[in-house]
């Protein structure tokens, strides 16, 4: 049985001319099993998030703007439908689950209640867009996520179960698609083994997919952006940004190690170990070909270039003033283990190790105090991380200009530099 799992994006379920949209991409398929996954709409993330600042900080604020949430939904919902009711109903149902969770007091551990509540996002926008798609003729099986997508109660990120999410997705999933079906499901989001809400880190609809396509042994996953393909740059930051049809997984693993946005770093390596493609497509221009990352040889050796914002650039220092040798360098590691402190550039000398890392908020002032307590600390924060693969010395120029250089280093296919 050959499965298709395609994923569509916040952008591509943004209001009610984009989910019109996919309907009609969805139809170009009309005669194969579909897996779709999908994202809260728009920018649904962000604004849940915000709920979950006022749940903590200012509860007076929460009702309304739950409220204004339930409205642009149903909004959406009747832009799309001259007769929502029974969806109405469906997404009522989920606004006083929300508003449930909502009135419970916060539980301190906030990695928790972001995953309870902030996946509430995707159940809404998969919720709307199931019921639409069955009123237009597209038949659907909608299906819980976090039923599935086995995970630990690692929140945030949390870390797939992947023998049992196989069994679970598979048998779920195969009676509809064997009959041709679609499965429509959300990604970003899983559950644990006690039905508890856990999701796969920001931007995470990616690997929900691969994780799906893996689990099905899969033909192919599309991933249905808001750009043509795979691009050597962000086009917003480089406006001479050219597509690149055609890469290896080696190279793409690379690209999204570095911080690449276009498609979420854990999503490649399910895909690669059993040789599935993943397809980048435009959502706005679906007949067109867009890119492909494959088993195949790297025919470009074009400059991509992937910048990172909001970055800290930490500089420790052994208190006794003893070299920074491997127990020193143990310890440090351990400390940015324990608190999932990623490391997106590093450098060391006699007497200092430097990272460059995301600003990651209260778990980074939390390891900061924690290495304090062994080492001088010195930061930079906010700092911007450049990297550059296949460089040369004139795409190096071009990324830089005239910004102050902190940190520098080169290899034989990749430079980066922290600047100001």
């Amino acid at each position: 049985m050959n499965v298709k799992v395609f994923k569509f994006g916040g952008a591509s379920v943004k209001d009610a001319p984009a989910i019109e949209n996919l309907c009609s991409i969805l139809r170009r398929y009309s005669d194969e099993p579909l897996v779709v996954v999908i994202s809260a709409m728009g920018k649904t993330t962000n604004f849940l998030e915000r709920v979950l600042t006022a749940y903590y900080e200012n509860p007076s604020e929460v009702p309304a703007l739950v409220e204004e949430l339930r409205q642009q939904h149903e909004g959406v919902l009747r832009q799309l439908l001259p007769d929502p009711a029974s969806v109405l109903i469906s997404l009522e149902n989920l606004f006083q689950q929300l508003r449930a969770r909502l009135s419970m007091s916060p539980s301190q551990n906030y990695d928790y209640d972001y995953d309870q509540i902030v996946s509430f996002g995707e159940l809404l926008s998969t919720t709307l867009i199931s019921g639409y798609l069955n009123q237009v003729g597209i038949a659907n099986t909608w299906l819980d996520a976090r039923r599935v997508v086995r995970t630990d109660a690692t929140f945030r990120e949390g870390r797939i179960d992947w023998d049992v999410t196989t069994q679970q997705v598979r048998a779920a999933m195969l009676p509809t698609l064997q009959e041709g079906g679609v499965v429509l499901t959300q990604g970003f989001i899983g559950g644990t083994a006690e039905n508890l809400a856990t999701t796969l880190g920001r931007e995470g609809s990616d690997f929900s997919a691969a994780i799906i396509a893996h689990a099905l042994d899969a033909e192919s996953v599309t991933i249905w952006k808001d750009v043509p393909g795979l691009l050597n740059a962000d086009p917003k930051r480089f406006s001479d940004a050219v597509k690149l049809d055609r890469i290896p997984y080696e190279e793409a693993l690379e690209l999204t190690f570095y911080g690449a946005s276009i498609i979420h770093p854990k999503t490649l390596k399910p895909l690669q170990n059993k040789h599935i493609p993943l397809y980048v497509k435009s959502f706005a221009h679906p007949e067109s070909e867009g890119s492909v990352i494959t088993n195949c040889r790297l025919s470009t050796d074009v400059p991509s270039y992937i910048v990172k914002d909001n970055q800290v650039l930490l500089t420790l220092f052994p208190k006794d003033f003893s070299f920074m040798g491997v127990d020193n360098l143990s310890n440090i590691f351990a400390m940015l283990a324990q608190y999932r402190i990623k490391i997106n550039m590093m450098q060391n000398s006699a007497l200092s190790f430097s990272i460059c890392t995301d600003n990651v908020g209260n778990r980074l002032k939390k390891c900061i105090a924690e290495l304090r307590k062994f080492y001088k600390v010195k930061y930079n924060d906010p700092v911007q991380l450049i990297t550059i693969r296949h460089h040369t010395p004139e795409a190096a120029e071009k990324a830089v200009g005239t910004k102050k250089v902190l940190m520098r280093q080169t290899s034989r296919a990749t430079i980066q530099f922290v600047v100001i």
